[in-house]
């Protein structure tokens, strides 16, 4: 199915001469005696849209996870933007990465968790001036104006000096989004967003997540369960199952068109 992906490539969103941004090759990864991924190679392109579906315990969050470095894989390799995340060459051989290093590689890369993860002792203004203050040594003035310019994409220009404790579930999801949006990732990722929320909340969240994706400019992976939404937001859905890739292609391909048993007993639950 990556024909699908390199066919849009040669047709305008991603240039048919552009490597992939984010490569996992080969990856397993292992909690103790549990393998979660077996030999993963997926490849993800500048721009990007890439919906990860499948039952718990199937990978989904284990992907994003490595990206960000919160989990090692237990072999393999993930190449960001040309460089190796978890290794580093040092005198014509690969060692593992030293944290200057992790820091440099996760730079280009945003997250966004399930559960917010806010300071609450700061403003919604000052959790987002935080990071590129003390990561990227930004000046107070430009991280703010910054701040306050994402704050007003995700709709809270008229809540900067309110703390988490007065926010709905949905509003300090959109916080999260503009914290991450503040430290310019070339990627940004999607963990299960809507699922904390409550279900009138939930749609909120999404308009924001689409408003971005329709910019078209940063590569995104959502790990999502709301299959209407993969279908109108992703350029690629993939499934997985039992820690491999069962089914990947167009989310029609694959949300509409596939056979596959494992699949089609997997999305049941979404249409009864």
């Amino acid at each position: 199915m990556v024909d699908s992906v390199k066919e849009k490539n040669s047709s305008g969103s991603y240039s048919s001469n552009t490597g992939p941004i984010v490569e996992y090759k080969n990856v397993h990864k292992s909690f103790g005696d549990v393998e979660v991924l077996k030999g993963l190679d997926l490849d993800i392109y500048p721009g990007e849209k890439v919906a990860l579906i499948g039952p718990s315990g199937s990978g989904k969050t284990t992907i994003i996870r490595m990206l960000m470095t919160l989990e090692q894989p237990t072999s393999g390799e993930i190449i960001v933007d040309g460089k190796n995340l978890c290794h580093m060459e040092k005198n014509g051989k690969l060692v593992p990465a030293n944290e200057k290093h992790l820091r440099e590689v996760r730079g280009e890369i945003g997250m966004v968790f399930q559960h917010f993860n806010l300071f609450p002792h700061m403003t919604i203004l000052q959790n987002c001036m935080t990071a590129p203050i003390q990561v990227q040594k930004e000046d107070k003035e430009s991280a703010k104006r910054r701040s306050i310019e994402m704050l007003e994409k995700v709709g809270l220009g008229d809540k900067l000096d309110n703390y988490p404790s007065q926010l709905s579930g949905g509003q300090k999801q959109r916080v999260a989004m503009a914290r991450a949006l503040v430290m310019r990732p070339k990627i940004m990722l999607f963990d299960e967003v809507t699922s904390a929320l409550d279900p009138e909340l939930v749609g909120e969240v999404l308009e924001v997540i689409r408003d971005i994706a329709e910019e078209g400019e940063m590569a995104m992976v959502l790990v999502t369960h709301e299959m209407d939404f993969a279908l109108e937001v992703a350029d690629r859905v993939i499934f997985l199952d039992d820690g491999v890739i069962a089914e990947e292609g167009t989310p029609s391909e694959v949300l509409e068109e596939s056979d596959n048993e494992r699949l089609q007993q997997f999305l049941y639950r979404f249409r009864s």
